[in-house]
C-alpha cells in the first residue's frame, strides 16, 4: 500500500475545493509566503474563490501581510477562516493565539497535529483554489502536509541566485517522491525596475532559472520584481491590493493548471 496515500485525512465535510496547490521553496529567504499572497489575491481578481492555508506554523506571516488580526472561532459546521477585504479566506496559527507575536515553541507531533486541523476542522467552504503556504525546505512539516492533505500541486518559489538550481532539484525530487506534479516555477526578486529613468536592472545578474525549468522539463510561470511598493502593500496589510503585469501573466498560467 503507498504509505502517503493512506495517511490522508477528509477535507471538513461542509468543503469543497477544486484544486489544492503547496507553494514551496527549497530554502527560508526567497518570498514564498509573500509569493503565496500574491497568487491568491490574483485568482481572486480572476473572480474565483480563494483560501489560504498557512503551513508554516513556527513562522506564520499571512495575516500580517492581509491585515488579519481577528481570532477565528468555531461553529457547528467547523472553525470558520477569517475572510480578507477582498474576499479570501485564510487560515494561520497566528488567528488562533491570543498575542500573535507569542513564539510558536511546538515540537513536531503538535505541529503536526494543528495542520489536520487546520485541513480538517477549517470550514473553507466552496473554493476553487486552496493554496498551501509551506515552511521554507522539504523536512518534516512538508512531509505532513503532502502525506496528510490531497495537494493537486506544487509551485516552486525561487530568487535568481546561485543556489537556485539546488533548491529546484531538492523541491522537484521532493514532487516525485510525493507523486505530485509541479505546476511551474516562479522566481521572485529577479529584477528592479529604477522608478525614476524606468530602466530595469537584473540586481543578481543574469537568471538561471528559465535554462533550469526548461532541463527539468517543468514550466516556467513567470519572475516577479523587487518593488518597494510591494513591501509597503505588505508592511500596511493590503498585499490583495498589489497588482502588476508579471503577477497577471503567472496568474493567468496558474488558471490553465488542470
Amino acid at each position: 500500500m503507498d504509505q502517503s496515500k493512506s495517511l490522508k485525512k477528509p477535507l471538513n465535510e461542509h468543503s469543497s475545493v477544486k484544486k489544492t496547490i503547496a507553494v514551496l521553496s527549497g530554502k527560508g529567504g526567497v518570498g514564498k509566503s509573500m509569493v503565496t499572497g500574491l497568487l491568491a489575491s490574483e485568482m481572486r481578481r480572476r473572480n474565483h474563490s480563494v483560501g489560504i492555508l498557512d503551513a508554516d506554523i513556527l513562522g506564520p506571516s499571512i495575516p500580517k501581510i492581509f491585515g488579519a488580526d481577528e481570532q477565528v472561532f468555531q461553529t457547528e459546521k467547523g472553525i470558520r477562516p477569517i475572510k480578507t477585504s477582498t474576499g479570501l479566506d485564510i487560515m494561520s496559527v497566528n488567528l488562533i493565539l491570543d498575542n500573535p507575536t507569542d513564539p510558536v515553541l511546538w515540537r513536531a507531533p503538535i505541529v503536526g497535529n494543528m495542520l489536520t486541523t487546520f485541513w480538517s476542522d477549517v470550514n473553507w467552504g466552496e473554493k476553487d483554489y486552496l493554496f498551501v503556504d509551506m515552511p521554507p525546505g522539504t523536512g518534516d512539516v512538508a512531509l505532513t502536509v503532502f502525506q496528510t492533505m490531497s495537494i493537486d500541486g506544487i509551485i516552486i518559489v525561487t530568487s535568481p541566485q546561485d543556489l537556485v538550481a539546488m533548491i529546484v532539484e531538492k523541491a522537484i525530487k521532493m514532487a516525485k517522491m510525493m507523486g505530485i506534479p509541479v505546476v511551474g516555477i516562479v522566481e521572485n526578486m529577479q529584477y528592479f525596475i529604477a522608478p525614476d529613468t524606468g530602466k530595469r536592472y537584473d540586481i543578481f545578474g543574469k537568471s538561471k532559472t528559465v535554462a533550469i525549468a526548461e532541463e527539468k522539463g517543468i514550466p516556467y510561470l513567470g519572475s516577479l520584481p523587487i518593488d518597494p511598493k510591494l513591501a509597503e502593500a505588505a508592511d500596511r496589510g493590503s498585499i490583495e491590493f498589489y497588482e502588476n503585469d508579471s503577477l497577471e501573466a503567472i496568474g493567468e498560467k496558474v488558471e490553465k493548471f488542470k
